[in-house]
């Protein structure tokens, strides 16, 4: 079963600033996800317990741009965070993109439960009418 992309805030707007080729690249490894399969462009992001949150890592010219998405969740891929990496310090993620991912990783668990209780109850309405007829 293919699990559905949900954009946490202004990802998917985020995304689509990027370029073309940058956007296609994330594409495919969200494609990737969403049947069950890592891309080979995604590794772990540090700091977030194994391969729970992955990133997406893309040259382009002499820009770098990145997106964090988890695969941890039930109901769906989880699009946490998109934006060019423009820090000086290295390949480490800035702090500030850090404290984002973190605070829309928590939007993402409540969003998941949400639509993990709207299923549920679609499910439980389903089942009562096959049972009624």
């Amino acid at each position: 079963m293919m699990k559905r992309v949900v954009w946490i805030a202004s990802t998917l707007d985020d995304l689509r600033q990027f370029p073309r080729p940058v956007q296609k690249r994330i594409g495919d490894a969200l494609f990737a996800a969403q049947v069950g399969e890592k891309h080979d462009h995604a590794r772990p992001l540090k700091g977030f317990g194994g391969a729970t949150v992955l990133e997406i890592v893309e040259r382009y010219d002499t820009d770098a741009y990145r997106a964090v998405y988890t695969v941890a969740l039930l109901e769906g891929v989880y699009v946490l965070h998109a934006f060019q990496k423009k820090s000086k310090e290295g390949r480490a993620t800035p702090q500030r993109d850090i404290d984002v991912i973190q605070q829309r990783l928590q939007v993402a668990r409540e969003t998941d439960l949400q639509l993990r209780r709207l299923r549920e109850e679609q499910e439980s309405r389903e089942q009562g009418k096959r049972e009624d007829q």
